[in-house]
């Protein structure tokens, strides 16, 4: 039987969260886990945790192995947009471990990692696709080539109170001129972050559906707009300082108004692990706190 091999992901993290990844480290070896570890995440580790200082080390898409089992990423749902980066179109599964807040993404708690690492390691979990975005510039290349969001594209003015006005076409038909502060564009996997906390509505995954969302609209009857996954959303912005900010999750860039942009469902998508017991409706019920009354208590 082959043996085992992962790739670990991770940011910096606080002492707190030390005992919980000697264990995760401690528990791999045991189990004679081949480990390739991201390799400035290595240099954090070998400094502030009790890391082997053996193991195989990648540093972007083109030298992680494509032979590897899964990505596991710890941390909070920022390192699992960041390693959106690193899996791309390979169809590596990610599951990741939550060092953070919220834990949308990175949903296993630190205090249950060897009681999940069983599970996985044993075959006993699913596969949750998710759809991303992509978007072009009509004169530049963005992001490097890394223009993909797990979550959510969005633009915002730049360096003035001034709205900025958002020209916006779905295919080739005029959806409307949006006068407002930006323009959220998120996937489901989105509409529980940034979205939801400028109005919008959650999707679930795999509905084929985005949000398209206003920030803060000069007209109040302008309200969030489902979309089908399969249109093509082009935007044309006008501002006082001909500049704007273009995100695309963690990522941003400043640009000039001349620069038109193009946005459309990405052609691969990311596959998350997912516990036989994990429930997209109990996670929505425990991140937001629905049911939760003081007067219940």
């Amino acid at each position: 039987m082959p043996q085992t091999k992962i790739a670990i992901f991770g940011r910096v993290f606080n002492s707190s969260v030390t005992p919980y990844v000697n264990n995760l480290i401690n528990y791999l070896v045991e189990r004679k886990v081949e480990i390739i570890v991201f390799d400035e995440f290595y240099t954090f580790l070998k400094k502030e945790s009790n890391c082997p200082a053996h193991f195989s080390t990648f540093n972007n898409n083109e030298d992680l192995p494509k032979d590897i089992s899964f990505m596991l990423c710890l941390g909070g749902d920022g390192t699992m947009l960041a390693a959106v980066s690193l899996i791309r179109d390979s169809g590596i599964p990610i599951a990741g471990i939550n060092f953070g807040r919220l834990g949308f993404l990175a949903n296993i708690p630190k205090n249950e990692i060897e009681e999940a690492l069983n599970q996985i390691l044993s075959g006993n979990y699913g596969i949750q696709e998710r759809a991303l975005l992509s978007v072009e510039s009509t004169n530049k290349t963005l992001f490097e080539g890394e223009n993909f969001a797990l979550n959510d594209i969005t633009v915002f003015r730049h360096d003035t109170s001034s709205m900025i006005t958002i020209d916006a076409k779905i295919n080739t038909e005029l959806l409307n001129s949006y006068w407002a502060d930006g323009l959220i564009i998120a996937t489901p996997t989105g509409s529980t972050a940034y979205s939801l906390s400028c109005g919008g509505p959650i999707i679930m995954p795999g509905s084929g559906n985005f949000v398209i969302t206003p920030i803060s609209p000069h007209n109040l009857n302008v309200r969030p707009l489902v979309v089908s996954e399969n249109i093509t959303l082009r935007l044309k912005i006008e501002s006082r300082t001909e500049k704007f900010i273009l995100s695309c999750d963690s990522k941003s860039e400043t640009l000039n108004t001349d620069t038109e942009l193009t946005i459309k469902k990405a052609p691969f998508k990311v596959r998350l692990i997912r516990l036989e017991n994990d429930s997209y409706f109990t996670t929505l019920r425990e991140k937001l706190l629905w049911g939760i009354d003081v007067r219940n208590y």
